[in-house]
């Protein structure tokens, strides 16, 4: 099986490829730089350019599974333009590989896309499943709208679509995580807002076996890729704090300064949604860090040993 990934130079998409060609599966990615070009046996880059509907369409040579990876991250200041280049890497990128798929003769049969759970609207309360259908009224809500309207266009070239809305990937080294981690080591972590929002999280290791199982099993739909065990902002704090033998004493930080501080993107750490992952588990897909307990565990003693 050959397998197109793009976004294949990100946190999740370098996992994802060693992750596949472990497994026996010959890897094709898209890149925009001539530079990041590899060309071996089981792992071969190949050039696009989405502002100008532009890519290589020998990237798409024994191709039957495409996993669609790319987007601009949300986590760098909203400005109107940069706002603009959030929703543009989402719906320009699967254009390019729609139109490009139109034109030829291919054999994808299965198109993976990258979406997220700030679809939901924010909620301590409303346990979220893949079979809600409430949309979140705000920047974030629209997104994620856009970029799912954006996968599902490819059922009309006769190829099953999946959406895996992604919570917050905790890894070591990228993300969330170090942010969260960083102040409390130092002695000066606190809880944001309330603290009382939930984090709907999953482990790299985790959001990486999602997609893997989703790619061998050919399970199309939408999938929520969280952990069963949301944690509330402040548990999460003190969880991380006791690990370091650390001890809160500062107030929690004031939504109005955040707010001050990032602006519309304060909705990422002030806001959040109560989401299972309640259709995973029906296919019976395993959790290998099921609550945050295990998954701080493996990130710091990981740390640790590095």
């Amino acid at each position: 099986m050959t397998v197109l990934i793009t976004g294949a130079t990100g946190l999740i998409g370098k996992e994802l490829s060693k992750v596949c060609i472990s497994k026996g599966l010959k890897v094709h990615y898209l890149t925009t730089r001539e530079s990041a070009i590899v060309n071996e046996k089981n792992y071969k880059g190949f050039l696009w350019n989405p502002s100008k509907n532009e890519v290589d369409n020998n990237a798409f040579k024994d191709v039957t599974s495409i996993v669609h990876l790319a987007g601009a991250t949300v986590a760098k200041r909203w400005t109107s333009s940069y706002k603009k280049e959030i929703l543009d890497s989402r719906i320009n990128t699967a254009q390019v590989i729609y139109d490009a798929l139109e034109k030829i003769d291919h054999k994808v049969s299965h198109f993976i896309s990258a979406s997220g759970i700030s679809i939901y609207p924010p909620s301590q309360t409303k346990l979220y499943t893949e079979e809600s259908t409430e949309v979140a009224d705000d920047f974030l809500g629209k997104v994620v709208t856009v970029w799912e309207a954006a996968a599902d266009k490819f059922n009309k070239l006769g190829i099953d679509v999946a959406k895996v809305r992604t919570g917050v990937v905790l890894d070591n080294e990228e993300g969330a995580y170090p942010k969260i981690e960083k102040p409390v080591t130092m002695g000066v972590g606190a809880a944001l807002g309330s603290g009382k929002q939930y984090l709907s999280w999953i482990h790299l290791v985790d959001i990486v076996g999602v997609y893997k199982y989703i790619l061998v099993n050919g399970l199309e739909g939408v999938y929520n890729a969280v952990a069963p065990t949301p944690v509330k902002n402040k548990t999460l704090t003190k969880k991380i704090a006791s690990r370091y033998h650390k001890n809160i004493w500062m107030p929690n930080v004031p939504s109005f300064a955040l707010k001050l501080t990032l602006g519309e993107m304060s909705t990422l750490v002030l806001d959040g949604q109560l989401v299972s992952p309640a259709k995973l588990q029906q296919t019976n897909f395993i959790f290998k860090h099921a609550n945050i307990d295990s998954a701080l565990d493996e990130l710091i003693s990981k740390k640790k040993d590095n």
